[in-house]
């Protein structure tokens, strides 16, 4: 095994890659960049004041990103069949972790909700690390769903509802509503029967009207979307200091680490915020690139989707797009107002670690899928050609003749 390939950006093999695995891997190392960028800006002043190091937060983003690229090239390079493999264990261990952020003593609580388990100094997400999980589970269990039994579907569908539950009581609506999507539009993708999808839709959105009628802060915050600046230092004050930040950038922004709002004003802003701040410092032309960086990655995912020919690949592919270019437009959404304020991060953006491995471990699985969609075979894998017994008997038998 070459140990390297888990650690270099240049790696000269890749030229033997198809078009779209190409494209793929240098689109999440540019956007990888420029978040590593707009993290140290955003979080400079903030770690200035907290720590007198304004590196603080860039140093461990920089850790964090080394640790998920490790997984991000494991990944490139080892056959879908074997990461497949993993899924359910993975789902399982994750659904575990979550439901233990709500059990009091367990559960670290960071900003009013209880979604962190500390694992020693180190807080890590569960629901985060779930995404790639999920993902891959889904594509293996609806790829299959008309060959399982009803006891198999109901088991998974069974597990897939527990998680949401768990994440929806931590409480955590965004991450709920995202990863619900998540496993319907896969589902969708896979050829599932319409009255499945209504019902599951309808239940889905009964769930989360019932989860904003019970807690009040979410009722606000949908309230406060409709018109912050009813309440501009209360309930609206997230929303109209992004707001703010990303009129004041103008058409060409203020240049990079030249925001003003991150200084004393917006809140979160190297996390759930950060698109204010690079919006406010690269302006609405910086802002139009990373929307067409991210219709770029759609459309190369979908291209890869279309192009293989395993429907469990396919279904990878379909579930890692609309995490990374859902979950992308919805915290774009949540800044510009378009969206009720929620606590998505930003893929390969936002601070945490959580986010940030999770966010490489799926970009590693779409361009593997890109791998091996683009030579129609399982590239890494070896297999010896062996005769079953009765015809290497015959052929054994016409050689012995023939001389």
């Amino acid at each position: 095994m070459n140990i390297r390939r888990f650690f270099t950006f240049w790696q000269p093999q890749t030229d033997h890659w198809g078009i779209e695995a190409r494209i793929l891997r240098w689109i999440t190392f540019f956007w990888l960049f420029l978040g590593l960028v707009m993290v140290f800006s955003a979080s400079f002043p903030s770690g200035t004041i907290e720590s007198g190091d304004g590196t603080y937060y860039f140093k461990r983003q920089l850790i964090w990103v080394l640790v998920g690229l490790v997984g991000f090239n494991f990944l490139v390079y080892t056959p879908l069949a074997k990461s497949l493999k993993v899924a359910k264990v993975g789902m399982i261990i994750c659904l575990i972790l979550i439901w233990l952020t709500n059990i009091p003593g367990l559960g670290t609580t960071i900003n009013g909700a209880t979604r962190w388990i500390s694992v020693g100094p180190i807080p890590i997400q569960p629901s985060e690390l779930m995404k790639p999980f999920l993902v891959m589970q889904c594509a293996v269990f609806f790829s299959r769903w008309f060959r399982l039994s009803w006891w198999h579907r109901w088991f998974w569908l069974g597990i897939f509802g527990l998680t949401l539950l768990g994440i929806l009581a931590q409480p955590n609506l965004s991450t709920t509503a995202l990863c619900g999507m998540t496993i319907w539009l896969v589902a969708l993708a896979s050829g599932l029967p319409s009255v499945y999808l209504s019902s599951t839709a309808i239940a889905g959105f009964v769930l989360g009207l019932l989860s904003i009628t019970i807690n009040e802060y979410q009722r606000k915050r949908i309230l406060s979307f409709t018109n912050p600046w009813s309440d501009p230092v209360g309930d609206g004050y997230q929303l109209v200091q992004s707001l703010l930040a990303i009129g004041s950038g103008g058409v060409s922004g203020t240049g990079l680490g030249l925001s003003q709002q991150k200084l004393y004003f917006l809140p979160i802003q190297y996390s759930d915020f950060i698109f204010s701040v690079y919006a406010e410092e690269f302006g609405l032309i910086g802002g139009l690139l990373f929307l067409l960086m991210l219709i770029a990655y759609g459309a190369v995912a979908l291209r890869v989707a279309l192009r293989v020919k395993t429907m469990e690949y396919q279904l990878l592919a379909v579930g890692v797009m609309v995490i990374m270019i859902g979950q992308s437009l919805l915290n774009i959404g949540v800044a510009s107002g378009v969206l009720p304020t929620t606590g998505l991060p930003l893929p390969l953006f936002s601070y945490g670690g959580s986010s940030m491995i999770s966010s490489l471990i799926l970009a590693g699985l779409l361009i593997r899928v890109a791998r091996e969609g683009s030579t129609h075979q399982i590239i890494g894998v070896r297999k010896k050609f062996v005769l079953p017994k009765r015809l290497n008997r015959k052929y054994e038998a016409v050689k012995s003749k023939q001389y």
